[in-house]
């Protein structure tokens, strides 16, 4: 089936009342017996979260709002892709193909595509207008989960390459961070066509022996960032990635736990002063976790790392590659890394703020190193 479908989200009013009676009945762990994050998200403020979700969140402003910027779900390979599609009025927009990654979804770009698909609307130019698509992952969101293994970054990548074209655009550029930076890269090392150029803002390499007996201060930091995250930051792909069934379970059952496993990322790889909500609003990222207990998503979302972790290795691309670097990314990569795969390296933006999750934690930003960096790809 090629058939574009739109897709119209009204979630039944028994499933949010079932969310809020699970909320009340959660059997809660004791306290952390430190006074910071480095246990865990603590007691106090997933108890504050998770309050703030059964009592004040409104899920149907949410709703609203994805239904309003328009979406779809298409059958790729077997499986439904869900993702948002937005025109842009102006007839000489680039069409761009955006892909989040976990613990995030389409949610991450909900504060900048209307201001790539319109700019002009926002002071802009009309000569920097993009038609945007945003899919959410296999086992996403409201995409299909699969029912079989094999959907790899570079399964993904075909199907974005497919979902282009069904699209009508023969002529493209991508963008993404963390497992949209994966399948981003994929898309440019398979060189698929119509493709002409991405943009990474968590772009992947590696540090030559050379590198790692005299670094310099750009690989000090990617360095002691590296052992931080072995060290203290990657129990959840470890588990993610040998036994994304067992920790699903949870995920899926159970709101706190869903929530708790997703929050403490927002409080680590955010640009932040000691908060989450320095950086992310409570809303925003109630909104994200609920596109993960929604669908239910726990085990496929976690599912990916079990195919593809091993996707995250430094790999030669021969289309223009863009960058932007943002401060507080949980794994930087130097400049001196990346060009030795990034062969037509056009772009390279060191950003004064930010964290991992780039468009949804400085969207105004992002959109300014999207428009400055595909200018050089048109």
């Amino acid at each position: 089936m090629t058939q574009i479908r739109p897709f119209t989200l009204n979630v039944a009013q028994p499933h949010l009342d079932d969310l809020k009676q699970r909320i009340a009945q959660t059997r809660w762990a004791e306290r952390e017996t430190v006074e910071d994050w480095s246990q865990g998200a603590p007691l106090d403020a997933v108890k504050d979260l998770l309050g703030y979700w059964r009592k004040d969140y409104d899920w149907r402003r949410c709703e609203a709002r994805l239904n309003a910027l328009g979406q779809f779900v298409t059958e790729i390979d077997g499986l439904d892709i869900h993702f948002l599609h937005v025109r842009s009025p102006h007839p000489e927009a680039m069409p761009l193909i955006m892909t989040h990654g976990w613990p995030g979804s389409v949610i991450e770009f909900m504060g900048v595509i209307e201001q790539l698909a319109d700019p002009v609307k926002f002071g802009g130019r009309a000569e920097d207008a993009f038609h945007v698509v945003a899919p959410s992952l296999p086992g996403f969101g409201f995409s299909g989960k699969p029912a079989e293994k094999g959907w790899g970054v570079e399964r993904i990548a075909r199907a974005w390459g497919d979902l282009m074209a069904r699209l009508g655009y023969s002529r493209w550029v991508a963008q993404g961070g963390d497992w949209g930076s994966a399948v981003t890269t994929s898309i440019g090392v398979q060189h698929l066509p119509g493709c002409v150029g991405i943009h990474l803002n968590m772009p992947i390499g590696r540090p030559t022996a050379e590198d790692l007996q005299s670094p310099n201060a750009a690989e000090l930091k990617a360095l002691t960032a590296l052992k931080h995250y072995q060290d203290w930051d990657s129990g959840y792909s470890t588990q993610q990635r040998t036994r994304p069934q067992t920790v699903g379970y949870g995920l899926v059952d159970s709101p706190v736990g869903l929530a708790a496993w997703i929050f403490e990322k927002m409080w680590a790889w955010t640009d932040n002063q000691g908060s989450p909500y320095d950086a992310l609003s409570r809303d925003a990222i109630l909104d994200n976790i609920m596109l993960y207990w929604l669908p239910a998503t726990g085990a496929s979302s976690a599912r990916l790392y079990w195919e593809s972790f091993a996707s995250f290795v430094p790999q030669e691309i021969a289309l223009p590659v863009a960058v932007s670097a943002y401060p507080k990314e949980i794994l930087p990569t130097p400049r001196k890394w990346a060009e030795r795969n990034y062969k037509r390296l056009v772009h390279w933006g060191e950003m004064e703020k930010g964290g991992h999750f780039a468009a949804w934690e400085q969207p105004e930003a992002f959109v300014n190193e999207l428009r400055t960096a595909f200018a050089l790809m048109r």
